[in-house]
């Protein structure tokens, strides 16, 4: 499958990113086409709905994401909710994007979970007419170290990971097949 990977934030040493690129390391590993889109390294300029032409980063994200059998968000959570770098990124999407796709969702936090911010994502992701994954990764306290492979370096974390990739490529594979009445 190929799928989209969004990491939301604009720390330089973000756990969000780091763990968004470790998934798209395992989808690699496990054959499917990662394609990340770091919104640290290809900012897309503030949403402007009455702006007379789309900016360029923006028709690339959304492309992106058009192009993928399912979808991982990834952020930090701020102040209980996602990085206003990813809301406003996702604001330029929308079903033509998004709709019937699986998303998982990814989430780092300063304290022990990042919770709020991973529900926030699952009503954008209803109202994008996106599926949420029934798990999500949360990544807390000690689990945002990174080893020099970019490996989290908690093991039960590389596990977690592994599990809720498995979940989220199984469902991810089931919608995109056709249906047989």
């Amino acid at each position: 499958m190929k799928i989209a990977i969004i990491a939301g934030s604009n720390r330089r040493e973000s756990a969000s990113t780091k763990m968004a690129r470790y998934i798209g390391d395992r989808l690699s590993s496990l054959g499917h086409e990662p394609n990340l889109f770091d919104l640290r390294e290809k900012p897309v300029p503030l949403y402007d709905p009455d702006a007379d032409a789309e900016p360029d980063t923006a028709r690339e994200l959304a492309r992106m994401v058009e192009e993928s059998d399912a979808v991982v968000l990834a952020t930090p959570e701020y102040h209980g909710s996602v990085s206003g770098v990813l809301k406003n990124a996702l604001d330029y999407l929308g079903a033509d994007q998004f709709d019937g796709k699986m998303v998982l969702s990814v989430s780092a936090a300063g304290g022990a979970v990042g919770v709020s911010s991973l529900t926030q994502l699952q009503v954008i992701v209803r109202n994008l007419h996106g599926i949420n994954c029934p798990e999500w990764v949360s990544v807390g306290g000690d689990q945002r170290r990174f080893d020099e492979f970019g490996r989290p370096a908690d093991e039960r974390m590389r596990i977690r990971v592994d599990n809720v990739l498995g979940t989220f490529l199984r469902m991810g594979k089931q919608l995109r097949e056709p249906v047989h009445a």
